[in-house]
């Protein structure tokens, strides 16, 4: 008797790995790239996340030209990245007249950047998009596409005018915090000290939801709290998105979605776009390469009189300073590259089949209309693998590898945030109707 069961558990194993290998077509290198650039032709390929630096949008250094970021033209092409949602970010400061003024004056500065970008350095390159049939547009033209989201509602102030003002300048998204509660939303950094400034929304957060709702910006949740985002799907007559956010349950970290704010935006009808941020997607497995990381900037910079600032020491710089600051630091970071590129080949570093993870597990908690894809490039953004836009055919050949279709493949590339954003702006017009 015991002699049968183990012939038939025996049979039921190699059935199961037969069936498993079935499912998982093994391709070579050379077919998987073949059949990645096949399905990048044929979809529209969207980062919903990368920040950008003024000083690679002047008339001498600009993304027509191959800079050292993360993002440009060049390497748009050459990874087959389509669309790249350019980030008018500013940096959480005091909640006073004179933190609004200068924070309102930082964001004008980025979208004029953007449109000179489209509009005078790299017109027949790249467009601005509006909405999806502008994308669809663009691209049918063979031109690449760029796209406006707004990093902290903290830079509109306490004008709610500047909701219009900001979307007529092309904003299509919008999050109401950053690091640091803002006037109109708390963060998710009060998760360290549980210190909240409104218990979720400020009354003007709240309006602000309302504006949004009512002008077609989709509102971002990937940076206020969790009772922030709560208020905020309570409030909007829309579907909402997380621009750059993982699942909190592969790594734990504030910036991460649970799986109840996971389901939250499943009924909402949202999306969730996964963030290739090393810090996020493995906290653990980041900070033990990160270690070996440190001990070689630290000496190189050691070597040279040097002395590595925290972020909190960053911030607190005069301007000038701080241009001075980072100016030696990348100086210090391209002299160990070859170093830091040694080490992966013979570390863990955090890489794009870590990453395709959380793509996996929210696809699996909430369904694929719900997933989406970002990098936060220039913004502390990149994995070993998609470390910048040149590599971005590298994170299609993982989801192949993991089995998505063809179909799949477009809703995680872009085919589910166009559909919010057709919903979102389709919900302003409904509401514009009956105003009038």
């Amino acid at each position: 008797m015991k002699i049968t069961k183990f012939v038939f558990l025996l049979t039921l194993m190699t059935t199961v790995m037969v069936y498993a290998q079935s499912e998982e077509k093994q391709y070579s290198n050379q077919e998987l790239t073949k059949l990645a650039k096949e399905i990048q032709d044929q979809v529209i390929t969207i980062d919903t996340h990368c920040d950008f630096d003024l000083n690679n949008f002047t008339s001498q250094v600009n993304y027509s030209q191959n800079t050292d970021s993360q993002v440009n033209l060049p390497k748009m092409r050459k990874g087959g990245l389509d669309v790249a949602w350019l980030i008018v970010y500013t940096g959480q400061e005091e909640l006073s007249a004179k933190g609004f003024k200068k924070a309102h004056k930082n964001a004008m500065d980025k979208f004029n950047a953007i449109h000179r970008l489209c509009d005078q350095y790299a017109p027949e390159e790249i467009e601005l998009a509006l909405n999806s049939e502008d994308v669809r547009r663009i691209h049918g033209q063979g031109k690449l596409v760029a796209m406006i989201g707004i990093e902290n509602g903290y830079s509109i102030g306490t004008d709610i005018n500047n909701v219009k003002k900001f979307y007529d300048l092309g904003g299509r998204y919008m999050s109401l915090a950053h690091q640091g509660h803002s006037q109109l939303s708390d963060s998710n950094t009060g998760e360290s000290d549980n210190i909240w400034l409104h218990n979720g929304l400020s009354e003007l957060g709240k309006e602000v939801v309302s504006e949004m709702n009512k002008y077609g910006m989709m509102i971002d949740i990937s940076h206020p709290s969790k009772e922030a985002m709560r208020q905020i799907i309570a409030l909007s007559k829309a579907p909402i998105i997380a621009s750059h956010s993982s699942a909190r349950a592969l790594s734990n970290h504030s910036r991460n979605l649970d799986d109840e704010q996971l389901e939250w935006i499943k009924e909402n009808g949202g999306v969730v776009q996964a963030v290739a941020f090393a810090g996020y997607v493995d906290v653990e497995k980041n900070a033990r390469f990160q270690e070996l990381v440190n001990e070689i900037l630290y000496n190189a910079a050691a070597e040279e009189g040097f002395k590595i600032l925290d972020y909190n020491q960053y911030k607190e710089l005069p301007k000038k300073q701080a241009e001075e600051y980072y100016k030696k630091y990348q100086r210090i970071q391209k002299k160990i590259k070859l170093q830091i590129e040694n080490l992966e080949q013979t570390e863990d570093p955090v890489d794009v089949a870590d990453f395709v993870n959380h793509i996996d597990y929210m696809v699996e908690k909430i369904g694929i209309d719900h997933v989406g894809i970002s990098s936060d490039f220039d913004g502390g953004g990149g994995i070993y693998g998609w470390k910048d836009a040149s590599e971005t055919l590298n994170v299609t050949k993982e989801l192949i590898r993991r089995g998505y279709s063809k179909e799949e493949i477009e809703k995680l590339w872009g085919g589910n945030l166009l559909r919010v954003m057709d919903s979102v702006q389709a919900v302003a017009k409904e509401i514009q109707s009956k105003s009038h």
